[in-house]
């Protein structure tokens, strides 16, 4: 079976750090793969709060993700200290992509490279919506 192949971007202009809690880990002692989309969320959530918007308020939108892919390339254990690089592109006429890096603090292992497909979404009328022209010029600069 051939395995998903993402490739890091050149740059991702926000990053934050946060730590892998005992309870992030799963039986096998690591950092669950059911975790690493909730770090993502969190890094997600922070780079919208960064731009002074919001998962519900996007530059006048809302946001609902469509899809997920995350590729695992490495290891990470509670306290390890992790840099969640995020960027955004793609832009279409209704979504656009985040991209996501994983590093471990210290050594720089990559633990993960993923993305996350969005959705502009209208909740009050329940239906898609256009991509905000704020957000469109943000994916294109992070090209």
């Amino acid at each position: 079976m051939p395995r998903l192949q993402l490739t890091p971007r050149s740059a991702y202009p926000f990053s934050i750090e946060l730590v892998v809690r005992v309870t992030d880990l799963n039986y096998g002692g690591h950092l669950g793969n059911d975790r690493v989309l909730a770090l993502l969320h969190e890094a997600r959530v922070a780079f919208l709060s960064d731009h002074g918007w919001s998962e519900m308020d996007c530059a006048g939108t809302g946001l609902i993700m469509t899809d997920a892919a995350v590729q695992f390339r490495g290891e990470a254990f509670a306290g390890d200290r992790l840099l969640i690089a995020v960027a955004m592109g793609e832009a279409a006429r209704t979504g656009f992509r985040f991209f996501y890096r994983i590093t471990r603090r210290g050594d720089d292992a990559v633990i993960a490279v993923a993305e996350t497909g969005m959705a502009c979404f209208d909740y009050q009328r329940r239906r898609v919506a256009a991509v905000p022209e704020p957000v469109r010029r943000l994916c294109e600069e992070d090209r």
